[in-house]
């Protein structure tokens, strides 16, 4: 069986999309500039760059822009380069740029086998640009391309009103409802929910869409991580533009260069993270990055079986995304647990020098004490 050494989480340099999103995070921010920056190197280098060779086996490739990830003219042959590499590749998209959607079914079917697409079901701002017809047909070309996706939708308050219209819709032209996510509020230290309404209410409405990505995000959302965390060793978030490496795509501390061929990546896992929650912890920890966790396989977080019994993932996609990183990767010992403790977290071992120097000192009082009172 096939199965996956790691997880690697890669980000196109685009801030540019033909959609404007109130619940976008980019939107939240104003960081649409309609920019896309040229990459400085081309798709066979970054096939050298995440070789299997290099990353030590075949891998879960995500590729994501902060605008439209099609957009930028790089991105096709990104994807083709890695496909041909023998990895499994994922895109997030918004489903509208036909012509590259109609390039990429012409592929070979061997690497459609291994190709995902995440479509985010952007409802007011297809029925406001009157793009429905277009984002359906592309989903659908991808599907009989043999390629697999998902559907997912951002529930927003604003579009409560249109939930029977979209039930509708999902069915007739996808035949399932679409999966349902979180929308989060990133100006919020806490990274809070985008939403009026507090969590238990946001799910209850949202759950008429009988979504498991949706219920699982909501047992995680707003719960501290304090489980010993593999990102950094299983799984990594590189930034394509200049080939920084980081533990994930939440976590800011830079691990080297996926550029620099000459040197071995220095995986090492982060051991404890510090951000408030997982909130992209769907895909992170579905995969398997706190073993200790028991979670859906992220093929049940992405996966739909239609009216007419097709499933939105294929066979080959569907298998590998019901594997475990841990079934691929050796975990930790209790020792390397606590070195890489103290190379993640140096205070930490500060704190505990002085702790045992200081329980030391106090069984050396204790023998001294002990041996006065017997004089």
């Amino acid at each position: 069986m096939e199965k996956i050494k790691r997880f690697i989480d890669c980000g196109i340099p685009a801030e540019a999309c033909n959609l404007r999103c109130h619940y976008c995070y980019i939107t939240q921010q104003g960081k649409f500039n309609n920019n896309i920056t040229a990459l400085t190197h081309s798709a066979t280098e970054i096939r050298c760059a995440l070789s299997k060779s290099r990353l030590g086996g075949t891998c879960l490739i995500n590729l994501c822009a902060n605008g439209e990830t099609l957009l930028p003219s790089e991105t096709l042959d990104i994807i083709y380069a890695l496909l041909e590499e023998g990895h499994f590749v994922m895109v997030v998209t918004n489903g509208t740029p036909t012509k590259k959607f109609e390039t990429i079914s012409t592929w070979p079917k061997e690497f459609l086998s291994r190709l995902f697409f995440k479509f985010s079901f952007h409802f007011l701002e297809l029925k406001r640009l009157s793009l429905f017809n277009v984002f359906f047909n592309n989903v659908n070309l991808m599907k009989t391309s043999g390629a697999s996706f998902t559907v997912e939708l951002t529930p927003s308050d604003e579009l409560i009103p249109y939930i029977d219209e979209i039930k509708s819709m999902a069915v007739e032209k996808l035949g399932a409802l679409p999966h349902a996510t979180i929308a989060r509020d990133t100006r919020t230290t806490e990274i809070d929910i985008l939403s009026n309404f507090g969590l238990k209410e946001y799910v209850q409405t949202w759950s008429v869409f009988k979504s498991d990505l949706l219920n699982f995000k909501s047992t995680i959302f707003s719960i501290k991580r304090r489980e010993f965390c593999y990102a950094g060793e299983w799984s990594l978030y590189i930034r394509l533009i200049n080939g920084e490496i980081f533990p994930c795509n939440c976590y800011n501390k830079l691990m080297g260069n996926i550029y620099d061929i000459a040197t071995p990546i220095n995986f090492h896992a982060i051991n404890h993270c510090s951000l408030p929650h997982c909130y992209n912890g769907h895909a992170w920890l579905a995969l398997g990055n706190i073993p200790t966790i028991k979670t859906p396989t992220y093929a049940e977080l992405r996966n739909r079986i239609c009216t007419d019994g097709t499933e939105w993932l294929q066979p080959r996609m569907k298998a590998i995304m019901s594997t475990k990183l841990k079934d691929s990767n050796k975990e930790y010992s209790t020792i390397q647990k606590f070195w890489f403790s103290i190379h993640n977290f140096p205070h930490k071992a500060l704190t505990l020098y002085h702790t045992i120097h200081h329980c030391l000192h106090n069984v050396k009082l204790i023998f001294i004490n002990k041996n006065e009172r017997k004089d």
